[in-house]
């Protein structure tokens, strides 16, 4: 009897002992190192990617204790967060619950719809055929033009699930511009005799034309007193997004000849769509735009990225004149 309790205290001894191990040297385990994001693709490995992305170690220590909660088998996937100190149990609880980390979705700076296609598919799982097939159903159906897909977004910082399907994005996106075209902003368009897509185009050609805020209104009345009078807008930036050269740095005579709906030198009006993405600031602009009587604008010969206004052609060419010696004097 004696013997029996004995033998029966050692294999308790031993089995606590083991949990501990255990415990120890899988529940407790931390992830000793910077802030990690890992990936779960649908379709992937999920050993794989864990061992991969957090090492050895640490990955085959959240793999097992997710076969503990019966997700070793079944697809583990999103974007989770692992920061320092974190244990491997509680990383596995998180995986298996499908509690993601949301991703800040960032996008400025974005000059066609298949720049901004690629940067989103860059930082969410969904990739940029996806996207694009997406917009060109939704999008359609919202009653943007293809040439006019970059008008339907706003740039900023959004959040998302790494997962989101391209349906939700689309939907995010088109509410923000949307929420941003209240009655307040739609009655300024009005009176300037423009949509809210014009708006975006013609914010767009003001946004190539200078990155100094302060002259944006001062450049978007030159362009609508253009417009008013009839005049062919003549920006030089809507020839190089005709000819499809964005490293163009003198815009030259033949360049000018491009035929293109885009090049506002032979064409009258605003061009089919915005030439780039543009943001609130650069809209606002727009709306905004003080009242001046300039109709030409050439950059000033210092290259401090102003310009020197003109209301006459005359003025206009003694501006130019001096623009163009400076270029010549730098060999542009």
């Amino acid at each position: 009897m004696k013997k029996t309790l004995i033998l029966a205290l050692c294999f308790i001894a031993v089995l606590l002992i083991a949990g501990f191990c255990v415990l120890r040297f899988y529940v407790l385990s931390e992830w000793n190192g910077q802030q990690q994001r890992i990936y779960l693709p649908l379709d992937g490995d999920v050993r794989s990617e864990l061992t991969s992305q957090l090492g050895p170690s640490f990955g085959s220590k959240v793999y097992t204790m997710l076969g503990w909660q019966g997700k070793k088998d079944r697809k583990a996937h999103g974007s989770f967060v692992v920061d320092n100190g974190d244990k491997a149990f509680y990383v596995a609880r998180s995986i298996a619950q499908g509690h993601q980390d949301p991703v800040k979705l960032t996008f400025n700076n974005i000059r066609t719809f298949g720049d901004l296609a690629s940067r989103i598919s860059r930082q969410l799982e969904f990739d940029s055929t996806a996207f694009v097939m997406a917009c060109d159903t939704m999008l359609t159906s919202k009653g943007f033009r293809k040439e006019e897909f970059t008008a339907a977004f706003i740039p900023d910082t959004y959040e998302f699930y790494w997962t989101a399907s391209p349906g939700t994005v689309i939907e995010k996106l088109a509410k923000e511009r949307s929420d941003f075209w209240n009655d307040s902003r739609l009655e300024k368009a009005g009176k300037l005799g423009l949509t809210p897509t014009e708006v975006h185009t013609l914010a767009s050609i003001v946004a190539s034309e200078s990155n100094k805020a302060d002259e944006w209104g001062k450049i978007a009345r030159l362009y609508l007193n253009r417009l008013g009078k009839g005049m062919p807008l003549q920006a030089d930036p809507t020839v190089v997004f005709a000819v499809g050269d964005f490293s163009l740095r003198r815009v030259l005579a033949k360049h000018l000849k491009t035929e293109s709906p885009y090049n506002t030198y032979i064409n009258k009006g605003l061009p089919p769509g915005p030439i780039r993405m543009v943001e609130r600031a650069q809209l606002n602009a727009v709306l905004d735009a003080p009242e001046n009587d300039f109709l030409y604008m050439c950059a000033k010969p210092d290259f401090s990225g102003y310009h020197n206004f003109a209301k006459d052609y005359n003025r206009h060419r003694i501006n130019a004149a001096r623009y163009y010696r400076a270029l010549k004097q730098r060999g542009i």
